[in-house]
């Protein structure tokens, strides 16, 4: 069994690398590089070990769920409060203690979340599982091969209060995964904005239900990912972006759309607490001017990309669509503050950086699991589209 062992420099690496894989969610880069810098401030030089799933520890996925935009300026406090509440919360309903954490998805801040549980003092997380359970970020806890695998419930929510007598809190118990995110929206709501969430426990009691049900290795694939990203002298080009990523995961990748422009962005906040929109790109930093143009939809995730240059979609989900920048050297999400990067909400214009869009077909492991390719036919549906879902290569 690999062990790594990853300090600050490594989330780091972690952060840059789940920035472009994440498929526009998962967190905002711009939070991920400011909660680091702070972690870094605070004077911790620790590691945590990061390992595959022995199938005997007490573990469950641990995150926050909300909007990225709603939750902006996030903060290292807001998290290990949120983290500290939300892991106390989860023990006592379970009745067990956690000695290790997953991620949910793989995303700049999603990723993080139980890298800093377990680095954190006075809890007994000891390490974090390399995988998750998408190899991208997802809008909804059914895109998971958590969810036809393992039972949500117990679902423990906390918000980020430093004091015990603000703690907002709930519990639920729901049959599936869509009940439980349906419930789940709703609370993180009526919390403001994000919420610290832990649920699908594995444990004795269902025979450690992780084992077999999660995608492997994407924290370290992400971790050698952003090393390549922030070693490199000079931002690298999109075609060898691709190729680095197609090395470390064993995925099929390309390019779909290479130094183009922002030239328009719709973004909204769902009363779920989700960011909804549409990113409009062209070949031309002016609308004007352009001779191609592409619109990615997006749920916090990217759904679909269209081209003006095809009757069929660019990319559909599951696969991912990635986000990479040969101006900056990084990827980003759909959060405000990464987008504004390469779009100026004040004037209504790109701001010159160019943008790469990348295609990554979905983990084999995660077409074939429970329920992951009609969940997102129906949030497909739900913008409109119709048409036939990517099958596996």
């Amino acid at each position: 069994m690999t062990t790594s062992s990853y300090g600050i420099e490594d989330f780091r690496c972690i952060a840059a690398g789940a920035a472009i894989l994440a498929s526009g969610g998962g967190g905002s880069y711009e939070d991920a590089v400011s909660i680091l810098d702070e972690i870094a401030a605070s004077g911790w030089t620790g590691a945590v070990s990061v390992k595959p799933y022995d199938g005997a520890t007490d573990c469950c996925v641990l995150a926050l769920m909300g909007s990225p935009d709603a939750a902006e300026a996030l903060t290292l406090a807001d998290i290990e409060n949120a983290i500290i509440n939300t892991v106390a919360l989860y023990q006592d309903s379970t009745g067990s203690t956690l000695g290790c954490v997953i991620p949910v998805e793989v995303g700049p801040i999603n990723a993080l979340i139980p890298l800093i549980a377990a680095a954190l003092s006075g809890n007994a997380i000891d390490w974090v599982v390399d995988g998750d359970g998408a190899g991208r970020a997802v809008p909804e806890l059914p895109q998971t091969t958590y969810s036809g695998a393992m039972a949500s419930s117990p679902c423990a929510l906390a918000n980020d209060a430093s004091e015990s007598a603000d703690v907002q809190s709930a519990v639920l118990s729901a049959t599936t995964a869509a009940q439980t995110e349906t419930l789940a929206g709703g609370i993180v709501s009526a919390f403001g904005s994000f919420s610290g969430i832990a649920l699908w426990p594995s444990n004795a009691g269902n025979n450690y239900a992780l084992a077999g049900n999660y995608i492997k290795n994407t924290l370290s694939q992400a971790w050698a990912l952003g090393k390549y990203l922030i070693q490199s002298p000079t931002p690298p080009s999109t075609a060898d972006v691709v190729t680095e990523i197609c090395s470390l995961t064993g995925r099929t990748a390309s390019a779909v759309a290479t130094n183009f422009f922002i030239t328009d962005v719709t973004q909204s906040t769902t009363s779920a607490s989700m960011d909804t929109g549409v990113i409009r790109l062209d070949n031309a930093q002016n609308q004007a001017d352009s001779t191609e143009t592409h619109y990615i939809y997006n749920l916090n995730e990217n759904l679909i990309m269209y081209s003006s240059m095809s009757n069929e979609p660019d990319i559909i989900a599951p696969d991912s669509i990635c986000y990479y920048s040969e101006s900056t050297g990084c990827g980003f999400s759909n959060a405000e503050s990464d987008l504004a990067v390469y779009f100026d909400t004040t004037t209504g214009s790109s701001t010159g950086k160019m943008v790469s869009v990348i295609k990554v077909e979905a983990a084999e492991a995660f077409y074939s699991a429970q329920g992951v390719v009609s969940s997102f036919a129906a949030l497909l549906r739900n913008i409109g589209y119709a048409g036939k879902l990517p099958n596996p290569s």
